[in-house]
């Protein structure tokens, strides 16, 4: 995922009802909300946003921030649509 400085993704109310989403920072750095709480990201930062968890990613600061995701089990197709909970593709 790569997000422009001064943009997000998600919001208070996005979260993957069916998988768990780790996220590591390739570079860059942003501030990662989840269930209200906040959490710094910069490069290295490895992060469990579990499954229902409410989150979202901004980028805080001058260049891009990319993180690399994973998802278990996984959260979408190979081009990008959501699966339904625990489904596979």
């Amino acid at each position: 995922m790569v997000i422009s400085p001064g943009d997000a993704e998600g919001d208070a109310r996005n979260r993957h009802r069916g998988a768990d989403q780790w996220l590591f920072v390739v570079s860059g750095t942003g501030l990662a909300t989840v269930n209200e709480r906040r959490y710094r990201l910069g490069k290295d930062v490895l992060l469990l946003i579990e499954r229902g968890d409410r989150h979202e990613i901004r980028n805080t600061g001058t260049i891009p921030l990319t993180t690399l995701n994973f998802y278990a089990p996984p959260a979408y197709t190979k081009v990008g649509n959501t699966l339904p909970a625990g489904r596979r593709s």
